[in-house]
């Protein structure tokens, strides 16, 4: 499967790239198969997400997971934010390939580790 445009948008203009110095909530993952990482850090006001910034290391899915994802999180409410899936960050990126569906999956963790530390316990998920 060749990447999409949207994909290859997000890889070339990464949206939200950073860190949110004054964070309510920060998570850092690493997949332990591939080593690729991924920080996320969250504003929250009145169970709002305002701002979400990610840095990424490793492949480009996961950079392009990163922005994907925190182009989903601003303005949305935390309980919203958990019920997000990997399928529908998958899917806001017209796809991957399968062998790098591991991306989404860290991605999504990501964000479920930052809402627990927030004090928002997430909703399965898949």
């Amino acid at each position: 499967m060749p990447y999409s445009e949207a994909f290859k948008d997000h890889l070339a203009h990464p949206r939200n790239g950073g860190e949110i110095p004054d964070a309510d909530a920060r998570a850092e993952l690493t997949n332990p198969a591939c080593g690729d990482r991924l920080r996320l850090t969250l504003r929250i006001r009145d169970g709002r997400i305002t701002a979400a910034r990610f840095l990424a290391y490793g492949c480009a899915p996961t950079l392009a997971c990163g922005s994907a994802l925190t182009e989903m999180l601003e303005g949305i409410t935390t309980t919203d934010a958990a019920r997000i899936t990997r399928q529908q960050l998958t899917k806001l990126l017209d796809g991957l390939p399968a062998r790098k569906s591991h991306a989404a999956a860290l991605a999504i963790e990501t964000l479920q580790e930052a809402l627990r530390v927030a004090g928002s316990p997430p909703e399965a998920s898949s």
